[in-house]
């Protein structure tokens, strides 16, 4: 059996299915029963849930108890999440930790590619010292370095998405100029459950990406083109600095700013793969960059985007305060219930029910939810740009504008958290 740690969020949803059918049992691991249960392998009798939290050190040392290996996908680069860098140190030590005393063989971890000699952003460099505190450990690493990861739903992804289909002329900063080597999920998820089959692969670190160097700019046009959009001006400047770009994609697209800060910062780094030794090892045919757009504007199409940015992270009832709650939360909560006796029975209205939000929009007053998204943007909040991931199916843990899917009871109750600042 083998255990994937993180297994609701962008890579580790993806993961577990693919290792299903590699003959592989999977110990599903993740701070949500719902999220858990509510994936499509969720029910597999193949598949184990089990809950536990990096920062709990006795609740993830019995979650990988039996584990032959662990993939590490978890990191704290969460709007939530104050110092990422300390959270992310953490739950490292505490993995190296209940690795070495569950008698599990390896370690897998997906990190950040970067210059050895540069000054890597606080995220790569957040990412490295993950890697270094893992081999700290008796048991051996197996670390593949990604650049910028191309798929559908991916952060990276949508950042490029919306800027090329909303922005004809894009003033840009000096990043969009950087050399790197992206690489599409699927080349990504293919090393991951590969490398459970080479044994060479054990205690070893690689660069994975596509076999073309090209710059942001480039990714820009090969969108434009793949997206049928007419040509897209691109004229960079020297003024805009990460936090002041962060700010520019977070009013043009869905990701917040303090999601693509951290982004942001990653991209003016150099990022080439200087270790291609897995190349050998695992071989695949690598998708260009352009073939990669190409397949997630395809996946977008037919609706079969299997996870998205948005649906990574915790969530938490409404009624549960947090640490960004002011002081005053958790005091007299005020109701305001409303109820509508609808004709029909439960089956014939729940395609209704889970159908609101993104394109479908809201039932009443629409233009009214539009305006509060507009507000809630502009506070910093998701707003409606968020949309869906799926028009015709909710699981618990998606986005929904800017709400969350706490519970999904089908033909019975549809929950939501909202996450709006306003």
């Amino acid at each position: 059996m083998v255990a994937v740690l993180g297994a609701t969020g962008y890579i580790g949803a993806r993961l577990v299915p693919r290792l299903i059918e590699a003959g592989w049992r999977v110990r599903a691991i993740g701070r949500n029963p719902e999220k858990l249960s509510g994936r499509s392998w969720g029910k597999d009798p193949r598949v184990e849930t089990v809950c536990a939290d990096v920062f709990d050190a006795d609740s993830l040392q019995k979650a990988v108890r039996g584990c032959s290996a662990i993939y590490y996908l978890v990191h704290s680069m969460n709007p939530q999440t104050g110092d990422f860098a300390k959270a992310d140190r953490t739950a490292a030590n505490n993995m190296t930790v209940a690795a070495e005393k569950s008698g599990v063989g390896r370690i897998i971890y997906l990190a950040g590619l970067g210059e050895e000699t540069a000054e890597l952003s606080p995220h790569l460099q957040s990412r490295r010292e993950v890697e270094e505190i893992l081999k700290t450990g008796s048991v051996p690493v197996t670390v593949f370095r990604a650049a910028m990861i191309i798929g559908s739903g991916s952060a990276s992804f949508e950042i490029l998405r919306y800027l090329v289909e909303r922005l004809p002329i894009m003033i840009t900063p000096r990043w969009v100029s950087t050399q790197c080597q992206p690489v599409a999920v699927r080349n990504v998820l293919y090393y991951l459950a590969s490398c459970l089959n080479a044994p060479e692969t054990t205690g070893e670190t690689f660069d994975i990406g596509t076999e073309e160097i090209v710059t942001y700019a480039d990714l820009m046009r090969i969108y434009a083109e793949e997206a049928g959009l007419p040509k897209r001006w691109i004229i960079p400047v020297p003024i805009l600095t990460p936090r002041l770009s962060s700010y520019w994609i977070h009013l043009v697209t869905p990701v917040p700013a303090t999601l693509a800060k951290p982004l942001a910062e990653g991209l003016r780094n150099r990022v080439l793969c200087r270790d291609t030794r897995i190349r050998e090892y695992i071989p695949q045919k690598l998708l260009s960059c352009r073939e990669a757009i190409s397949l997630a504007l395809e996946k977008m199409r037919l609706q079969q985007v299997e996870t998205s940015w948005m649906d990574a992270g915790k969530v938490a009832p409404a009624e549960w305060s947090t640490g960004e709650d002011p002081s005053w939360a958790g005091g007299t909560v005020f109701k305001d219930e409303r109820s509508m006796l609808v004709k029909g029975s439960a089956e014939r209205l729940w395609p209704a029910v889970i159908g609101i939000g993104g394109k479908t929009g809201w039932y009443s007053a629409d233009w009214l939810w539009h305006l509060r998204g507009a507000f809630d943007r502009l506070l910093g909040g998701p707003g409606l740009s968020r949309g869906r991931r799926n028009p015709y199916l909710v699981e618990s843990g998606d986005a929904l504008d800017f709400w969350r899917v706490l519970t999904v009871e089908k033909n019975h109750r549809l929950k939501l958290v909202a996450e709006m600042k306003v």
